[in-house]
């Protein structure tokens, strides 16, 4: 049988102690027989099963040729496993034989296959994609008479199939290291999503407190918002207060800071005292102290720039003083002690002020070229050897002078008058909007003038700066100090320029028996005085009053002057008639 002969193929060598795989029937190649420099990947039982299932399908292939390839016995140096049934007892029972493997049948049925081998055998086995072992047993329980057909297959064939088997195999395990890199990202997601799930009940537990906080912070803003509100101060107001310059935005912190101190003294002096008030009244008492250390700073200055030189002091009361007069008031309210002082600082510079400017326009008015009007130029005397005289006023001596003890009787006259003619004397009590004469044009002005214009422009300079300045005392420091106040402050002011204007007068009219320049400075003080009443001045009606006890007597005088010049003329007369 061609069986037998196929087993005489084998060498007749016994087989090795060490190996227990027999041989198989087909014929291999010595190129996959034979060991391979470059290792293969091993596989799994599932891989090598497919492997040899295709060497068992290679074997049949092989039975086409009269002799093996390499004429050498085909066993594997790879043990087999004991589970898988030996290749030529698989084919016996395929074809119907049994295989016997005892050594003396064996060699008796080999020299007999060999005489009975056929010159070519050509065989279609059907494996129906099975490995060689379940083809076996599939075979062994079917009718092994019933034919079967039987598919070749090349060794060609098997290396391209083995080839793609085994890129399916890798191609699975990069599915399945795939498969685990997605498993692992899928856990490492699911452990995120757990995460931020905790996250997210955290977050809205917080944001539930938070709401109930925020519920509980709306109801206690609403109970203690207006009483906060009332003793609070923001740190603007600190800044501003401890280190701005003083302007306008300074007045405005300085009101913040009153206010509050104001409610924090009532607050303080109520029967429910809070400890927060009770802490923030000394920062409050500091802040104010530092307010006021710079108001005092502040007005202190501006009093030195009073006493400047050449300085107008309108200006600065304008512009400097009224401007932030709130600052003496706070000043007063929190430290009286230190606004009087402030206050008696400024009357004794402005009492300075006015007495040496007013000194020095009297100075320039007594430069004035005045008419000489004496008793020579009563009605009953003779006029045409005394009229025309003047006096020149230039000279410290004339301070309280008689026109006629001290006139120059050599000095030539310059100007005839007529002491008696009212002309447009009377000029200067129609003129409602007089100016002052300014005292660098009174000093060069060469014309002669009576007693009543040096009268005049005094008065005049007098009353505006009495009207200015009594208004910005009355501005100033009220409300911080009563009327009367204002009044005392006014008169130690004013006293010594009041003085002095009196003085002038009195060396205008004494020894003048000018009557109608005394009546018209008589007229012209009480334009001042009715002036003053529409201006609301009460405080110079004394120096009104004052003036006109001056001028008055003196007019008597000068009117008694003239009625005796009348007498005696009138004598003098009726001497010469009854002669």
């Amino acid at each position: 049988m061609w069986l037998e002969r196929l087993s005489g193929q084998s060498t007749p060598s016994a087989p090795s102690s060490t190996q227990t795989r027999s041989y198989s029937p087909a014929p291999r190649r010595s190129s996959h027989l034979a060991p391979n420099n470059n290792p293969r990947p091993t596989y799994n039982a599932r891989t090598s099963s497919l492997g040899l299932v295709s060497r068992a399908n290679s074997s049949t292939t092989s039975l086409n040729s009269p002799q093996l390839a390499n004429g050498s016995s085909l066993r594997q140096e790879i043990t087999a496993p004991s589970d898988v049934v030996d290749p030529l007892d698989a084919l016996a029972t395929v074809l119907g034989k049994k295989n016997d493997k005892s050594g003396d049948g064996q060699e008796g049925k080999e020299d007999v296959a060999l005489d009975q081998r056929p010159a070519s055998l050509e065989v279609d086995i059907d494996f129906e994609g099975l490995n060689l072992d379940a083809f076996a047993r599939d075979a062994g329980q079917e009718n092994i008479g019933e034919p079967r057909r039987y598919a070749n297959q090349t060794v060609e064939e098997y290396e391209v199939e083995k080839n793609k088997l085994e890129d399916l195999h890798k191609s699975i395990l990069a599915c399945d290291d795939v498969l685990k890199s997605v498993q692992n990202s899928l856990t490492s997601f699911q452990q995120d999503l757990g995460a931020v799930s905790a996250e997210i009940e955290t977050l809205q537990a917080r944001s539930t407190a938070m709401n109930t906080r925020l519920e509980n912070r709306k109801v206690v803003e609403t109970l203690l918002g207006p009483a906060i509100e009332e003793v609070a101060i923001s740190p603007e107001v600190v800044i501003t207060l401890s280190e701005g310059p003083i302007d306008l935005a300074w007045v405005k912190a300085l009101e913040e800071l009153d206010k509050r101190s104001v409610m924090v003294n009532r607050t303080s002096q109520t029967t429910n005292r809070s400890l927060a008030v009770a802490d923030l009244k000394p920062l409050l008492n500091d802040l104010t102290n530092k307010a006021i250390e710079r108001i005092r700073d502040y007005f202190v200055s501006q009093i030195k720039a009073l006493r400047s030189p050449s300085i107008n002091a309108q200006i600065i009361q304008q512009q400097s003083c009224i401007r932030y007069k709130e600052l003496y008031g706070f000043l007063a309210r929190h430290q009286p002690v230190l606004g009087e002082e402030i206050a008696q600082a400024y009357i004794n510079t402005m009492r300075w002020y006015y007495c040496s400017n007013f000194t020095r326009y009297k100075h320039s008015l007594e430069k004035l070229s005045l008419f000489v009007v004496d008793k020579n130029d009563a009605i009953g005397v003779d006029q045409t050897a005394h009229r025309g005289k003047i006096i020149i006023r230039d000279q410290p001596q004339y301070w309280n002078f008689n026109l006629q003890e001290v006139a120059p009787a050599n000095k030539p006259s310059q100007t005839s008058h007529d002491a008696l003619a009212i002309g447009r004397r009377a000029d200067v009590l129609r003129q409602s909007h007089q100016a002052a004469l300014p005292s660098h044009i009174a000093e060069d002005r060469k014309h002669t003038h009576y007693v009543e214009t040096p009268f005049l422009h005094f008065n005049l300079a007098l009353i505006d700066n009495a009207t200015a300045e009594y208004s910005f005392i009355a501005n100033f420091f009220s409300p911080a100090v009563r009327f009367q106040t204002i009044s005392r402050h006014f008169s130690a002011i004013f006293s010594q320029t009041f003085s002095l204007g009196h003085a002038f007068t009195k060396s205008l009219v004494e020894g003048s028996d000018d009557c109608l320049g005394i009546l018209l400075c008589v007229r012209l003080n009480q334009h001042f005085a009715f002036e003053l009443q529409r201006r609301k001045i009460p405080v110079a009606d004394g120096y009104i009053n004052g003036t006109n006890m001056l001028l008055w007597p003196r007019f008597q005088l000068a009117m008694d002057v003239h009625a005796e010049s009348i007498k005696r003329a009138t004598s003098a007369i009726s001497t010469r008639g009854a002669a």
